[in-house]
């Protein structure tokens, strides 16, 4: 990859080190902060401020660093999945959820430094058409500028259909034809590896209402395993469940963990997604070294997720105290590193 391609990170060795952005996490539909969670965060910020010196700005940003909770100092946002693997020479994406807006205003923006920059190629892998998972791609500004090109992939062989649906009328103003970018679908074979913008890419059909397909990707000796809106039943206790083989040894898998044990098993069974305490199952059986729960519930404010990660990870001590799993929760603007 050329140096001045994109920004970049290194190991000891001089090695890329694979990033994983997520732009959009949450589950079902955005969930934006009402005014109530702001004066919740506010007050307990300025209780908590009470015991320390903050004559000066830096020791303001040192407070809200060091003593604050993540539900108090931030948030895990709002909006619904897009994730990003980086860097590439092109850009490489998961679902088109409303995250997929804040990618495209960060592009831009990125952009006005480099008034002579090329046109852009984007590749956009798609877990199924569900309206959380494509509904950023109208308001995807890089779609509107003529000579980039959008890539869309998925097992589904209706995605044209559904992403020119959704963009019909009544529903939008603008067409899909009317966007000035090259826009391409292609149909992936699932189980089948594919060679795409750098990786090796596999995929695996998952249980969800329409079906949806999680992803696999592999390059330099590392995987990322994408694999949200899939439920786990008891076929998952087999010793040769398809998962675990698809899972083995991720760097990093990113899991669809919208419930708790008791919702996936009782009042939301079938309804297509899994939990927090499978998630840890299931890291632990393939061997993987990171996992992030990913598809937050949409009704979870930031207290209740940060309650939600603990007993997670808790659950992980129980349930093998001695594996060297590390376990994170997806927010908005999180990027993790692969290495």
């Amino acid at each position: 990859m050329p140096k001045n391609s994109r920004l970049y990170r290194t190991d000891h060795s001089g090695a890329i080190i694979m990033i994983v952005h997520f732009w959009g996490s949450r589950g079902s539909l955005p969930a934006a902060m009402e005014t109530r969670m702001i004066r919740t965060k506010i007050f307990k910020a300025i209780k908590a401020s009470r015991s320390h010196r903050l004559d000066t700005d830096e020791a303001i940003e040192a407070f809200i660093r060091e003593h604050l909770p993540f539900a108090v100092s931030g948030t895990y946002g709002c909006s619904t999945p897009c994730i990003e693997l980086k860097p590439q020479a092109d850009y490489v994406l998961c679902d088109a959820g409303a995250g997929l807006r804040n990618f495209g205003s960060a592009f831009l923006l990125s952009r006005q430094a480099q008034p002579q920059a090329t046109p852009a190629v984007f590749h956009i892998f798609i877990s199924h058409p569900h309206w959380d998972h494509i509904q950023g791609f109208p308001f995807f500004t890089p779609a509107y500028i003529p000579g980039n090109r959008i890539n869309i992939y998925g097992c589904h062989e209706n995605l044209r259909e559904a992403f020119t649906g959704q963009q019909s009328a009544p529903f939008f103003p603008v067409p899909l034809a009317a966007m000035r970018a090259e826009i391409l679908f292609h149909t992936l074979e699932t189980g089948q590896s594919s060679e795409i913008a750098g990786y090796t890419v596999r995929t695996i059909k998952q249980n969800h209402p329409g079906d949806s397909y999680g992803y696999r990707f592999e390059k330099d000796g590392k995987a990322v395993v994408y694999s949200t809106d899939a439920e786990h039943k008891k076929e998952a206790e087999a010793d040769e469940y398809a998962f675990v083989d698809f899972f083995r040894k991720a760097d990093l898998l990113i899991f669809d963990a919208q419930y708790t044990l008791l919702d996936a098993l009782d009042a939301k069974e079938n309804w297509g997604h899994s939990s927090n305490l499978f998630a840890v199952e299931m890291a632990v059986r393939a061997d993987v070294r990171r996992l992030c729960l990913f598809h937050s519930e949409h009704t979870y404010d930031d207290e209740r997720l940060d309650e939600f990660l603990q007993e997670t990870r808790d659950y992980l001590d129980i349930h093998a105290a001695d594996h060297p799993l590390k376990i994170d929760l997806a927010a908005d603007g999180l990027e993790i590193e692969v290495n």
